[in-house]
């Protein structure tokens, strides 16, 4: 149960961040990325501003050995950057690239914005596929 309550609360303070500091609208996104027309720095100051305090928590967790709700932390799935991690950060630019989004701000617009669903439907495809394709033996 507080594992599921953890959860809900890191979840909602996520998103009510994202849609504090604008980040859910696909136009601020797209204005950082573009880099030589109206560029708009503000993405850049709220990454400034939450790589710091993730560290701080992630160093606090570390320590601690158990995360809020008594899990024991995961390790990190792998240090290898292999083929695969480059693919996947291509295919994760191109698509914040073209659609202004990523997974957190987009679950995060769902509620300010159903404008967003067919991407978040289309992102979960993804995430389904993938998975069904890395069963296959000869994938791996």
């Amino acid at each position: 149960m507080m594992r599921s309550v953890v959860a809900v609360v890191a979840g909602l303070l996520f998103g009510a961040g994202l849609a504090l500091s604008g980040m859910v609208d696909p136009a601020k996104v797209l204005g950082f990325l573009d880099i030589t027309g109206a560029w708009d720095p503000s993405l850049g100051g709220v990454m400034a501003a939450a790589i710091p305090m993730t560290a701080l928590f992630y160093y606090l967790g570390r320590r601690r050995g158990v995360s809020l709700s008594g899990s024991p932390l995961p390790e990190p799935p792998s240090k290898v950057i292999d083929a695969r991690l480059i693919g996947g950060s291509i295919i994760f630019g191109i698509g914040w690239g073209l659609a202004g989004l990523c997974p957190g701000p987009a679950i995060a617009d769902l509620a300010l914005d159903g404008r967003v669903l067919p991407f978040v439907v289309a992102m979960a495809v993804g995430m389904i596929l993938v998975k069904a394709i890395r069963r296959i033996p000869i994938i791996h």
